[in-house]
């Protein structure tokens, strides 16, 4: 029979664990998580600041006050990402070390998922999103 523990708890300590994880991960190469998910928007398309702060806002927390400028900013000094215009988009460089990352990052997906079907994995996937549409998310 699984633990008695309320969903909550299995939600804040998955999500902690996968933010540890994550850091832990992305630090080695001297990128932060929210750089990591910064990059992957601009590698869709060029972003203005509001467009990254939208696109983010389920792991901003609320009591981040400077959204994504001040890590959008420091990949810009790092030239993995340009400005121009007010837009934020990924330079040769950037889209380069996002492709080695990703190979990273991978791995430690793959640790996630160590054990779990396609079809589970899908299933709490799908489970997740009905709880957050059923708590007023509206996607």
């Amino acid at each position: 029979m699984a633990s008695l523990r309320p969903i909550g708890f299995w939600l804040k300590l998955v999500d902690r664990l996968i933010d540890e994880q994550f850091v832990a991960t992305l630090e080695e190469h001297g990128i932060t998580r929210r750089q990591w998910q910064l990059m992957n928007l601009l590698s869709e398309e060029p972003s203005t600041a509001d467009e990254l702060t939208q696109a983010l806002g389920p792991f901003i927390p609320e009591t981040d006050d400077e959204g994504p400028q001040a890590p959008v900013e420091e990949l810009v000094e790092s030239g993995w990402v340009s400005s121009e215009d007010g837009h934020y988009a990924l330079t040769s460089t950037g889209r380069a070390s996002l492709a080695s990352l990703g190979d990273v990052v991978d791995r430690t997906r793959a640790v996630l998922a160590q054990g779990i079907s396609d079809d589970e994995y899908d299933a709490t996937l799908d489970v997740l999103e009905r709880i957050a549409r059923n708590l007023g998310w509206d996607g």
